[in-house]
């Protein structure tokens, strides 16, 4: 892997993001007001707002993050974008590792604007460390950006990597223990909770957020989303064809 080279991709990458200025603001305010969206839902119980609130912080940007890289890269993929840059001296990697710097440097503007509207504005609360939070927020948005990275090799149309959301995301919005804990959910889907990464970023978000930082289940929480993000590059970079095996999406 050339860092030189991936960070030349990720600039182009951030250039090209700029000339859409309606996604930028997309990416930037949409996040902030789903959290308020929450905050209003539960105006009369303000106890769920304050125990999901922080999670969500974390899951929003993933989800976001999600759909933006899957159809960013497939839209290169469709458009020959993709295809000129592979005839150079560029590796899967290099590809992979620039675009992900750069939805990454997104994320993170993603994050810090939602983390201030919720923490400033609708006061949610929290016993951990704020900067803590922001950079689990910040890792989540990572993953979703691999994550994404990866899906975007099993489409072949927009709309197919849009499919990818209710497939491989809702299920693990549902069973990450946002709606109920893990533990009283159905044997079945508490086992199948265990393998998404979902679920070990929304429990690190939760310790934090309840001032557990210490816990050496944290620390593995985090261990494992970073693992799920380098093998979701990873597996990305491998499946990354070097010709575009159908004609351009118009």
């Amino acid at each position: 892997m050339n860092a030189g080279i991936s960070l030349a991709i990720a600039i182009r990458v951030v250039r090209q993001l700029r000339r859409d200025p309606r996604t930028i603001i997309l990416l930037l305010v949409i996040p902030a007001l789903l959290e308020a969206l929450m905050y209003w839902v539960f105006d009369a119980n303000e106890a769920v707002f304050q125990r999901i609130g922080v999670p969500l912080l974390g899951i929003f940007p993933l989800v976001m993050m999600f759909l933006v890289s899957s159809i960013t890269m497939l839209r290169e993929r469709s458009s020959g974008t993709l295809e000129r840059l592979m005839t150079l001296p560029v590796s899967r990697l290099d590809l992979l590792a620039g675009y992900a710097i750069a939805f990454t440097a997104v994320a993170a503007l993603q994050v810090l604007v939602a983390s201030a509207v919720s923490f400033w504005l609708l006061g949610l609360e929290s016993h951990g460390s704020v900067a803590a939070i922001i950079a689990l927020a910040m890792l989540n948005a990572v993953l979703g950006v691999a994550l994404g990275l990866f899906v975007s090799a099993f489409a072949r149309t927009e709309f197919q990597a849009v499919q990818f959301m209710p497939i491989f995301i809702m299920p693990q919005i549902i069973v990450c223990g946002l709606f109920t804990p893990r533990g009283a959910m159905a044997p079945a889907l508490d086992w199948l909770s265990n393998i998404f990464p979902m679920s070990y970023s929304y429990e690190a978000l939760s310790l934090v957020a309840a001032g557990n930082s210490g816990e050496l289940t944290l620390f593995r929480d985090i261990l494992v989303v970073i693992a799920f993000a380098v093998v979701a590059l990873a597996a990305g970079a491998a499946t990354l064809p070097r010709r575009t095996p159908y004609p351009a999406v118009m």
